[in-house]
């Protein structure tokens, strides 16, 4: 029964990539003590920018969607400030490494010394201080297919790569993804059947949200996991994979990719839904029995680009945590999060890992 147990603080999982991803992450945070672990399952299908050149160079997990979960989850004191802004960091110039932000250099050179994903992200987390644990989708780099509708073009077509489908021109019909069966990360399914919450959402939608589905032992773990599922939807659509999206198209879409997936909540911005019966109607199709649309201003109002207000959707998601699991029985303290790992268990670690020269 999800919330069982000797703790009162909430188990969760969010699914996404890139700035949606952090904007759900960066929302929980201000959840404690209501949820006390939070893990960021994180897509690995990048292939632009440093990360795709970090990935055609290395061969390794595209870098840059798990830096920036690591930042959202930083600790929120002077060293975890300090280090989640060196991470961020961009080398300017002209050079080899202009473009290349610190942390996705950091995480490619620590994954050549593990040999180890989740050890290299652990160990990075532990560096930020993280409250909580970053871990990628699938333990080997992905890329997403896409078949895609333009009008002036017969036909429909193959386009391949995150940024190809991400600014494509048309119409997006459906994705997957390269390799076809990719192995899922052993940790992330793990802390997904273990969940009492799962988020799926926001964020790029056919790049970021739905290749979660699209990894078979993942799928199965969010489909089959006893915790409650809860699909957050975008503020609005996103030029080229999304362009003039309804918010009920995005749930259309879900239950396309997925049709087994059942949700026990959506939420969305208030401003963002102009036909709530709509997307109730569409919603209908996928909510379990008794789940809802909830409909709040998460939207930061004061932003130049659309995006959302960490403390207005923690507000938002504690009372949908409410109403499908139940109010917080007001266990007194804070539930602490695990703790972090110290230095000397960095160096520990990669003293342990590093070879040993003669």
């Amino acid at each position: 029964m999800p919330g069982s147990g000797e703790s009162s603080g909430l188990r969760v999982v969010a699914l996404g990539g890139g700035h949606g991803l952090h904007a759900t992450l960066s929302a929980l945070r201000r959840c404690s003590p209501r949820v006390s672990e939070v893990t960021a399952v994180v897509t690995v299908a990048d292939d632009g920018g440093s990360s795709g050149r970090l990935r055609r160079e290395l061969g390794s997990l595209p870098p840059g969607d798990l830096r920036m979960a690591l930042s959202a989850l930083a600790a929120d004191d002077e060293r975890g400030r300090f280090w989640s802004g060196v991470v961020q960091h961009r080398f300017g110039g002209s050079g080899a490494l202009a473009g290349h932000a610190v942390g996705n250099l950091l995480l490619a050179g620590l994954l050549e010394v593990t040999d180890d994903p989740v050890a290299t992200l652990d160990t990075v987390g532990g560096l930020l201080g993280i409250a909580g644990r970053v871990l990628p989708m699938s333990t080997v780099p992905l890329d997403i297919e896409a078949e895609v509708e333009l009008d002036d073009v017969p036909g429909p077509y193959r386009i391949r790569g995150q940024v190809a489908v991400a600014s494509t021109p048309g119409r997006v019909l459906k994705v997957w993804l390269r390799p076809e069966d990719p192995p899922a990360c052993p940790e992330a399914v793990r802390a997904v059947r273990e969940a009492d919450v799962v988020l799926l959402g926001p964020g790029s939608w056919f790049t970021s949200v739905l290749p979660h589905l699209l990894v078979p032992q993942l799928r199965d773990a969010v489909v089959e996991t006893s915790a409650r599922r809860v699909v957050l939807l975008n503020l609005e659509p996103e030029p080229g994979e999304t362009a003039g999206f309804s918010p009920e198209q995005h749930l259309e879409v879900l239950s396309a990719h997925a049709p087994s997936l059942r949700a026990h909540a959506v939420l969305a911005d208030s401003a963002s839904v102009p036909l709530p019966d709509r997307l109730d109607r569409a919603a209908a199709q996928m909510l379990t029995a008794g789940g809802r649309v909830r409909l709040a201003p998460v939207a930061d109002g004061t932003a130049t680009t659309p995006r959302h207000d960490p403390d207005a959707l923690a507000t938002a998601l504690l009372d949908v945590f409410d109403e499908i699991i139940g109010p917080d029985p007001g266990h007194p303290g804070a539930t602490a999060v695990p703790p972090s790992r110290t230095d000397d268990d960095v160096m520990a670690h990669l003293s342990e890992r590093s070879p040993r020269w003669p």
